[in-house]
């Protein structure tokens, strides 16, 4: 694809534009307000995967000569999907329930261009990443502090991995990146499909942004290489 198409990524996350930053695509970011209420007996997987197409495809009715990303994060336990926390009660709750287990964080994305070919001609691709999350035993007095911090409230699961002082996370099974918000190998596949040509990211970079990655494979000249699928 001529990259004289712009790209952009459909969400106002702060650390899913650090994340794409990466890349060395230029892409544009705009902010798509969508409803997302769970639908009766949606499985959080499920739940990922449509928020994720209906931002790409709200942000492509936007901009319709672009090509545009969206994504969705859900934190699934007991098979229940949890979002945002509405305040702070409602991230005390969560916090205490995630606290001392695991839980399963999915990330979706999706990539959105127009295609006269198609009979909507919107032409989608979309997938998912997994990541398997153990939460420390953190304190109530921690809970706490984190919440005043207010960097719960735009947050799933109303916690941040990479937060500093807070560090819930006692280890992760899959994705760094996908518990962030933005899967970078799924990223890549989607945009591949979609036919945008992916330069690579340089090894340094990379392992600033997510230390010992290993979804990816370090080349001799240093530039990154996601694995394929």
């Amino acid at each position: 694809m001529d990259l004289a198409q712009p790209l952009v990524l459909a969400s106002a996350s702060p650390r899913r534009r650090a994340i794409l930053s990466v890349v060395g695509l230029p892409f544009n970011t705009i902010d798509v307000d969508i409803d997302e209420t769970p639908l009766a007996n949606e499985l959080p997987e499920v739940l990922a995967e449509r928020l994720a197409r209906r931002k790409a495809v709200a942000g492509l009715r936007l901009y319709p000569d672009a090509v545009v990303i969206g994504a969705d994060t859900v934190v699934a336990v007991d098979g229940e999907a949890l979002g945002k926390p509405r305040g702070p009660i409602e991230a005390s709750e969560m916090l205490c329930r995630l606290r001392g287990r695991a839980h399963r964080v999915i990330t979706a994305v999706a990539v959105a261009r127009m295609e006269d070919r198609r009979e909507s001609g919107i032409a989608e691709w979309s997938g998912r990443d997994e990541t398997l999350v153990w939460m420390r035993r953190y304190s109530d007095q921690e809970i706490t502090a984190y919440i005043a911090t207010g960097d719960p409230f735009d947050k799933a699961g109303s916690y941040a991995i990479q937060h500093a002082a807070f560090h819930p996370v006692e280890r992760i099974q899959g994705c760094f990146l996908a518990v962030v918000g933005l899967s970078l190998p799924l990223v890549q596949r989607l945009l591949r499909e979609a036919g945008v040509a992916w330069p690579g990211i340089q090894a340094e970079v990379l392992e600033n942004l997510c230390p010992g990655c290993p979804d990816y494979q370090k080349t001799k000249p240093g530039v990154v290489i996601t694995t394929p699928g």
